[in-house]
């Protein structure tokens, strides 16, 4: 049986040999201590759970939704991101719902490249980005984004050949897995350049409530603090941001997004996902629905949760001498690895859970320039955090 030549470059996943070396580790007796997923451990808010449950004993909410019947849900997240952003938006042509924002930024090359056309993609950056590229039999360019430039893409460094042949660029600040934040004149230049060469730019945003407060302890404004791209762009001249329910609303298993940006990309990635999908269960969108419209404390509650965990992680890796720096965002720690794995992250992960049963994510598997560093994700109580780091006390020792 032959096979497509655009699955070749899939092959190779590091996440799928971590998981191996996670059952291994399981299988020998080991207790896991997970940090290698960004998967919160934290429960959806009563009230979303309340209206999804309420949905299920209507027999109107059981069969095919279609474009159109998402009108309600369409119409909060264009509410919910004015309110935010101050940027108006018509729900008819400039929103689409999704399936969790990843759909999204796998889909999207397929209504944008033709094969061989280049995507522009951050390195490290998230492991969809590149798996879409591939499946539209596009040709991936990575933008290495190193600590001295605040792992922030240096635009000037891309080849003359490759941007006449490059279609999209994404993005995607606070970053998976760096936890960088980019600010708004960032975002300014990034427009500008993409206009400047007929880029289409694309912002994966599901970070966009994960952000804290520099030492004072006030909660931020993510308006300033985690702009949206659209701010940049605000009549959507080459523009689309790809939102999710899974990081603020802790909602990841019921896969629920949207996109909301340039009427002509919404409406071609509308038409891919009309070949591929219907919409989500209605109840589910109605539960999403709450979440926009009712109160907005949980999230505060997580983000204070996420910075408590941040702090001890922190503060224990401290202790043992690995110094880390104190991400301002995500749910995520970016660490540079000692000796003798700094450039080995695989290695390193596989012999810390097989040792230790604590599991990592190789930054390897972000993409090159991830080599040299491990992401820890806080998706554990302060107490679990910190007897991770009591066990890689041993270990590196």
């Amino acid at each position: 049986m032959q096979f497509a030549k655009r699955l070749q470059p899939l092959q190779a996943n590091v996440f799928a040999d971590m998981d191996q070396a996670k059952a291994k580790a399981k299988a020998s007796g080991q207790n896991i201590i997970d940090l290698s997923l960004g998967s919160s451990d934290l429960p959806a808010s009563e009230h979303v759970l309340e209206a999804i449950q309420e949905s299920l004993s209507d027999n109107s909410t059981h069969g095919y939704l279609l474009f159109h019947g998402t009108q309600a849900f369409r119409q909060a997240a264009a509410d919910w991101y004015t309110q935010r952003f101050g940027i108006s938006v018509d729900p008819e042509t400039e929103v689409l719902p999704l399936i969790g924002s990843q759909e999204g930024t796998a889909h999207l090359p397929l209504a944008v490249l033709n094969p061989g056309d280049f995507a522009l993609l951050l390195d490290p950056g998230y492991p969809s980005h590149v798996g879409g590229v591939y499946l539209a039999s596009g040709q991936i360019y990575t933008m290495p984004i190193l600590a001295e430039n605040n792992f922030l893409p240096v635009f000037e460094d891309i080849p003359t050949p490759v941007l006449a042949q490059s279609r999209m660029m994404v993005l995607s600040y606070p970053h998976n897995p760096t936890t960088a934040i980019a600010p708004l004149s960032f975002f300014q230049e990034a427009v500008a350049f993409c206009r400047e060469h007929d880029l289409v730019l694309v912002h994966d945003f599901p970070y966009a409530d994960l952000v804290f407060a520099e030492d004072t302890g006030e909660t931020p404004n993510p308006k300033s603090l985690a702009p949206s791209i659209l701010q940049a762009d605000p009549d959507k001249d080459v523009s689309i941001e790809f939102f999710t329910f899974s990081k603020s609303y802790n909602m990841g298993g019921f896969r629920i997004g949207y996109a909301i940006g340039n009427a002509q990309l919404i409406r071609a990635l509308r038409q891919v996902k009309a070949a591929v999908d219907f919409n989500q269960y209605r109840g589910i969108l109605n539960g999403a629905i709450a979440a926009l419209r009712g109160p907005q404390d949980s999230v505060q509650q997580s983000v204070e949760i996420f910075r408590q965990r941040r702090d001890a992680f922190v503060t224990a890796l401290h202790k043992i001498g690995w110094q880390v720096p104190t991400p301002n965002a995500t749910m995520y720690i970016w660490a540079k690895l000692p000796e003798p794995w700094t450039n080995d992250s695989v290695k390193f992960c596989t012999q810390l859970v097989e040792k230790t049963g604590v599991a990592a994510s190789p930054g390897a598997g972000f993409g090159k320039a991830g080599e040299g560093y491990v992401r820890f994700a806080l998706v554990h109580e302060p107490a679990i955090l910190e007897m991770a780091v009591e066990r890689m006390a041993g270990f590196l020792r």
